[in-house]
């Protein structure tokens, strides 16, 4: 992968401001843009969500906002007041997730939230013991835990024994209770399959089951309108550089015949989208610290790592990595560095599990340099572990357009 002179120029500015070892680089340009084109290819009948989870930074908030996107996909009361924050209106919040607290669904229906979706019979008696107490009614959806996965994709949410959602075979047990209930207003589905698809085929796939079932449900159950489908998220990002892009155009056709063919016009469908919108406007920087021989291996040491930046290691992937040469003179006449040969890269963490990237391919590098870990802005610095070993938390860069066209970085620090 090659990085633009702009984030290359900034990575160099960065790094030479008091001695910063390790930092986050965000342009949200990308992230705009995709919105922007999502907006102006899908059917007229989906409304595209930001799922915050993917990088909760203000930055990345007002960069939906600016965009346009419907609303915000929120998974836990801070996410929420977040959200408040960056200036959604609660009406434009979806709050999915297991496990929601008393707390959380007391201040999604005291909020008058857009839609809470129900994980299980518990959590929607919970809600309607709270809607009863607060005299108001709120609008739900489903989600469902089907009986279908997609084959290949980066992590699967369907299909087996699953936290997430209600199990497709009980819904004709727990369906009649749900629509019973007189504080609680079924609106519709959530059904998310699986994430990191890269195959439109395959999400289309999904989305033709999930019609199928949301038919079903309809014909079984007398009131029960899905009147909202939810697909959560899916669409891949092409970490491994296989030039296997996700098609959100192709998607957009698919999905806009099987809406015709269903005759499912009426319909609001939902898009979470998070990883596909975030991962290509942030970089995780690192300065490698140190390069040695070990039995045959090269292993790069660096000043963060997965304290920083744990999804390469979470994910068993390696992301695309850029050297950024810093010409600092060596330390002495034999100190090691690499060229043209696969390495491993890991940070300054007593464990073995703290790895950047496995057996990776570099032309060269020296003690010094920066690793630029690309594709980055996505599940990046907020899902780490940064109090292991008490290491600097990392900056986190914002790279703003001024109106003199001069492109500037300075901290936005989270929190």
């Amino acid at each position: 992968m090659i990085i633009s002179e702009k984030i290359e120029h900034a990575v160099r500015v960065q790094s030479n401001k008091n001695g910063a070892r390790s930092f986050y680089l965000y342009d949200t340009t990308s992230m705009r843009n995709k919105i922007t084109y999502l907006k102006s290819v899908m059917p007229q009948e989906v409304d595209v969500f930001y799922a915050m989870k993917a990088n909760p930074h203000p930055a990345f908030l007002s960069a939906a906002q600016e965009a346009g996107v419907i609303g915000i996909e929120i998974a836990s009361l801070g996410e929420g007041e977040s959200a408040l924050k960056a200036g959604f209106e609660a009406n434009r919040l979806i709050f999915t997730g297991p496990g929601k607290s008393p707390e959380e669904l007391c201040w999604s229906v005291e909020n008058s939230i857009r839609t809470i979706h129900i994980e299980s019979l518990t959590e929607v008696y919970r809600l309607n013991e709270i809607c009863k107490k607060s005299h108001k009614v709120q609008d739900i959806l489903v989600r469902v835990n089907a009986n279908f996965d997609i084959h290949g994709a980066q992590a699967t949410f369907s299909g087996g024994s699953r936290k997430l959602g209600i199990d497709e075979e009980k819904l004709s047990e727990y369906m009649p209770i749900i629509l019973g209930l007189d504080f609680i207003r079924f609106r519709g589905l959530h059904v998310y399959a699986a994430s990191g698809v890269l195959k439109v085929e395959d999400l289309l796939m999904n989305c033709k089951l999930v019609f199928h079932l949301a038919r079903n449900i309809e014909e079984t159950f007398n009131g029960a309108a899905c009147d909202i489908i939810d697909f959560g998220g899916g669409f891949g990002v092409d970490y491994l550089e296989s030039r296997e892009d996700f098609s959100p155009d192709r998607y957009a056709d698919g999905l806009r015949h099987l809406i015709t063919e269903y005759g499912f016009h009426d319909r609001r469908f939902v898009l979470e989208l998070g990883r596909y919108l975030a991962a290509d406007s942030g970089w995780y920087c690192t300065e490698i610290l140190d390069i040695k021989e070990s039995r045959g291996i090269k292993q790069v040491v660096t000043a963060g790592g997965t304290n920083h930046f744990r999804r390469p290691a979470a994910l068993s992937i390696n992301h695309p990595v850029v050297i950024i040469p810093m010409k600092q003179s060596p330390l002495f006449s034999s100190q090691e560095n690499v060229y043209k040969e696969k390495v491993y890269i890991g940070g300054p963490l007593c464990n073995s599990a703290d790895k950047l990237a496995n057996d990776i391919f570099i032309d060269e590098a020296h003690v010094g340099d920066i690793a630029v870990f690309c594709l980055a802005g996505a599940y990046g610095l907020s899902m780490s572990h940064m109090e292991f070993l008490s290491h600097a938390r990392p900056d986190e860069i914002v790279i703003f357009p001024e109106k003199d066209g001069v492109e500037y970085a300075y901290p936005h620090l989270c929190g």
